[in-house]
């Protein structure tokens, strides 16, 4: 017994001090990937690692012990600064990233926005759809929508591992610069050794919103699998009956309709799974292969040239018996790239959407925690600036969390799992970890501040005022507040 403890306890030392020096890695690389002004950057991501409680003004992070500068030279580092954001998008896809039992890498794609909706003077602001608290009270407020890619875990957590970052503007499709952004993350992750040929596919999941069906005939070069959520209202095909022969005319491409809304429509399940589960009851999930929708030369398959393809895959229904707060809850409808699916598939698909709802935690922590949309800058440089400072403190959270300990308030309940901490709790402990790792900024130089403008004077040069744009291209359904 005594020499097993001796083992696991040296095999803990040593993953502890490899975990050090993964974030003692990553900090030396983020300090390169920043070009300008990056002590200022360094020591600005630094405070909002160790600031006491969740970040609430830009300007209070100058008074963080850990930012060395003054409030000038914080705003200075945000506003001038620069950051080799490629290099950065690099290093993140060679960290490890989380798989689950089968060794395969589930991708998550949401858009969060940072509301301005008073912020007349900035620019290239867009309608952004946002979910009130009452049903039926979703409004569009202006502000900056940004597209997050981030791996999942396989285990039930509020972690995950961001690895992108995109801002929408009011002019860009939603869908071509998800499929765009997809295919640099999925080919950056190839080149980091982190999915080589041979590997099971990378699952991606999306959220209901996303046209799921185009994204699958762009991407179908890559060695990915789709699952997205579907409307209720919508209608799917089924294959197209055998031909008899001696009918005549064009041959028919499309079989009966599928609505799901309609239960007359949908013959027998391909597949069906039950799972007893001790938060929703019983689980029936249940699969209809080859299915396809109807597509036409409008909207986004208005410029396709020649005929509209064919796009098969799986329908999955999943009911639950009950949901927090919702004795009658509504069936989720999921549409899988895949034209078949398994029993033993089925039960892993749909476990693998409800984890996609961890990526709701981490906005929940970018926002209320870390201060992610509290900044009330001006220019959306700034804004994606300040966006990859919050997205590198994420990941040296995720780096550090099984080196600090559990600084429990004396009114909180100790954690359930010690050796799993949420970001927050890991965050209260990083202030007494960051002087054992690397601290490459240098220490500022004295100066005297400069004279500003002189009291009494106007301002000559007001902010020119930016309209919001207007954006008919990008579903307004999958821009929500994490």
């Amino acid at each position: 017994m005594g020499v097993s403890v001796q083992l696991s306890r040296g095999l803990g030392e040593q993953a502890r001090s490899a975990s050090i020096d993964d974030l003692a890695v990553f900090r030396c690389v983020f300090y390169d990937c920043l070009s300008l002004r990056a002590d200022a950057l360094f020591e600005l991501t630094d405070a909002v690692l160790c600031a006491e409680g969740p970040v609430t003004t830009l300007v209070g992070l100058s008074l963080a012990a850990e930012h060395r500068r003054g409030h000038g030279g914080l705003y200075d580092g945000l506003g001038s600064g620069r950051i080799e954001v490629s290099r950065l998008r690099r290093s993140l896809v060679h960290l490890p990233a989380p798989r689950d039992a089968h060794g395969r890498i589930t991708l998550a794609v949401d858009v969060s926005p940072w509301l301005r909706p008073d912020a007349a003077t900035c620019p290239d602001r867009s309608f952004c759809h946002v979910y009130g608290r009452g049903k039926g009270h979703a409004q569009m407020i202006p502000g900056w929508p940004y597209s997050f890619v981030a791996a999942l875990e396989p285990g039930r957590t509020s972690w995950t591992a961001l690895l992108d970052v995109v801002r929408l503007g009011p002019g860009d499709d939603a869908t071509t610069v998800t499929a765009t952004q997809l295919r640099e993350v999925v080919g950056r992750l190839q080149q980091a050794g982190q999915h080589k040929p041979g590997d099971t596919d990378i699952l991606i999941v999306f959220d209901a919103g996303y046209d799921v069906t185009r994204l699958a005939f762009l991407l179908a070069d890559l060695p990915v699998e789709l699952l997205g959520r579907l409307r209720s209202d919508r209608v799917f095909c089924l294959p197209a009956p055998p031909r008899v022969p001696s009918a005549t005319g064009r041959p028919s491409k499309h079989g009966p309709e599928f609505a799901l809304a309609q239960t007359t429509t949908q013959p027998k399940p391909d597949a069906i799974t039950l799972t007893d589960t001790s938060r929703y009851g019983t689980a029936r999930a249940s699969a209809w292969n080859r299915l396809h929708p109807r597509l036409t030369h409008r909207a986004a398959w208005e410029s396709h040239e020649g005929p509209l393809p064919i796009i098969e895959g799986s329908i999955i229904r999943l009911q639950v018996d009950r949901l927090p707060g919702d004795r009658n809850p509504k069936p989720v409808w999921l549409w899988y790239s895949r034209p078949e699916v398994t029993t033993s598939e089925l039960s892993r698909l749909w476990r693998a959407f409800l984890r996609r709802f961890d990526l709701e935690h981490t906005f929940r922590f970018l926002k209320q925690t870390l201060g992610w949309t509290r900044p009330r800058i001006r220019t959306p440089d700034q804004g994606e600036r300040w966006t990859w400072i919050i997205m590198a403190a994420h990941t040296q959270l995720r780096l550090a969390r099984h080196l600090t300990r559990d600084l429990r308030r004396p009114w909180e309940k100790p954690a359930t799992e010690p050796h799993r901490l949420t970001p927050a709790r890991i965050r209260r402990g990083f202030r007494n970890l960051r002087p054992k790792t690397a601290l490459p900024a240098s220490a500022p130089k004295p100066s005297r501040p400069g004279p500003g403008r002189p009291p009494g004077s106007k301002n000559r040069k007001p902010a020119r005022r930016h309209d919001v744009g207007k954006n008919t291209t990008m579903s307004t359904n999958n821009v929500k507040t994490g």
